[in-house]
């Protein structure tokens, strides 16, 4: 697969292409570095709805013309927000790349933004809201959140809740619209067979006219500050999550830090796995993440266990996790190092990856990081750095979230 090569056109859109050869698809992705941690708290959820908005109509097509044109080429189209990216997405046969273009660019730079859609499509994220607050092991990861970045933007939940949404308006989207869909914020990537000077073509078609001057306000900067937050409603299983301040994108110690996170909770070979579900049966679901942001990250880690085995489920993770900080083997160091590079480089070989990893590198570290570059970094981390780092972020308290009828941690 040869290098991806990078275009920034008059009005400042980038444009980036990435030929694979052997398909006869492309993965089009047009991607802001924007979202929930950008809004005012008055106006939460306002990314989020934004994104759904673009889809209820255009100046030029309709929300079914939308939805049917990209099908009508058998196409698959979505969106996805969180707390720091926003990205419009589509897979396309190579042939039908310049409906893609041309489809995606309408949606972020020609939305109706209809009154009456606006109302209704608030209902829509309600019922999202509520079916997200339904689900306690998705719903207490939000909670986390809030426990760990309080009272800040990051900790705020990206759907907004029903206050905030009652006030967004018509003039609130325009103004995002405004502040952070102008080219020079927007990046263009499209993998698969692919020509890149025929896509610059395109884009130059799609996306007219001079780069937006309208000021966007910086995130507020994460301060990971933990708090304890516990939903007592009744349920099966205690939902339980602790989360740790950890590396960000430009931390050197972030490879070390997610290769100690998958050692620690990554699979079914993994410390927490074995011992809370194999050898204690404490647990039918327990697993670790790392999620870095640009300016910090977080650690966290989540058990579903029954009420009754709470405490013994939250003391038995605190034991793990230490054991594995001061303890960590070359032999889990190996594989979870084995499962970070098959996870970046199967997700490479299909054109949907490959956008995936060269929109997010150009958003994160505004140029191309060669999966070599990545590849080299995971392979250089040491037994001792992977148990330093994870040391470090274990040092400090942890937040919590807790979803249960169980007795809270103390």
């Amino acid at each position: 697969m040869s290098a991806p090569r990078l275009t920034t056109l008059e009005n400042g859109l980038t444009v980036a292409s990435w030929a694979i050869p052997g398909v006869e698809t492309v993965a089009l992705a047009v991607s802001a570095d924007t979202g929930a941690r950008f809004e005012a708290a008055d106006v939460n959820g306002l990314a989020h709805l934004f994104e759904h908005m673009v889809f209820k109509g255009t100046h030029r097509r309709s929300a079914r013309q939308i939805a049917e044109q990209m099908e009508d080429v058998g196409g698959q189209l979505n969106a996805w927000t969180s707390r720091d990216a926003t990205m419009f997405h589509a897979r396309l046969l190579a042939g039908d790349l310049p409906l893609g273009v041309d489809l995606v660019a309408d949606l972020v730079s020609n939305p109706r933004f209809d009154e009456a859609d606006l109302v209704r499509e608030k209902e829509v994220v309600l019922q999202e809201l509520g079916e997200a607050r339904d689900t306690p092991d998705d719903i207490v990861f939000d909670h986390l959140q809030e426990a760990a970045y309080p009272g800040q933007a990051l900790g705020r939940s990206i759907l907004g809740d029903e206050a905030s949404l009652a006030r967004i308006t018509r003039d609130d989207l325009l103004g995002w619209q405004a502040a952070h869909y102008a080219p020079q914020r927007l990046q263009l990537v499209v993998a698969g067979k692919v020509d890149h000077d025929a896509l610059c073509r395109l884009a130059e078609a799609a996306f007219p006219g001079q780069p937006g001057d309208a000021a966007r306000p910086p995130a507020e900067p994460a301060r990971f500050a933990p708090t304890s937050r516990h939903d007592k409603r009744r349920i099966e299983q205690a939902q339980l999550t602790a989360g740790w301040a950890a590396p960000g994108h430009h931390d050197p110690a972030q490879e070390a830090a997610l290769l100690f996170t998958l050692a620690a909770g990554g699979g079914m070979s993994s410390r927490l796995f074995q011992q809370l579900r194999e050898e204690r049966g404490l647990a039918y679901a327990v697993s670790a993440a790392l999620q870095p942001y640009a300016d910090g990250g977080l650690m966290s880690v989540h058990a579903a266990t029954d009420p009754g085995n709470a405490a013994a489920a939250r003391e038995l993770v605190g034991q793990v996790l230490a054991e594995t900080a001061k303890g960590l083997e070359q032999a889990e160091l190996d594989r979870a190092r084995a499962q970070a590079l098959a996870g970046l480089l199967m997700a490479l070989e299909a054109p949907q990856g490959a956008a995936d990893y060269l929109a997010r590198s150009l958003a994160v570290h505004r140029r191309f990081v060669a999966p070599a570059e990545t590849v080299a970094r995971i392979k250089a981390v040491t037994v001792d750095e992977a148990r330093a780092t994870g040391s470090a972020m274990l040092a400090g308290a942890p937040a919590r979230a807790e979803i249960g009828k169980h007795k809270p941690a103390a």
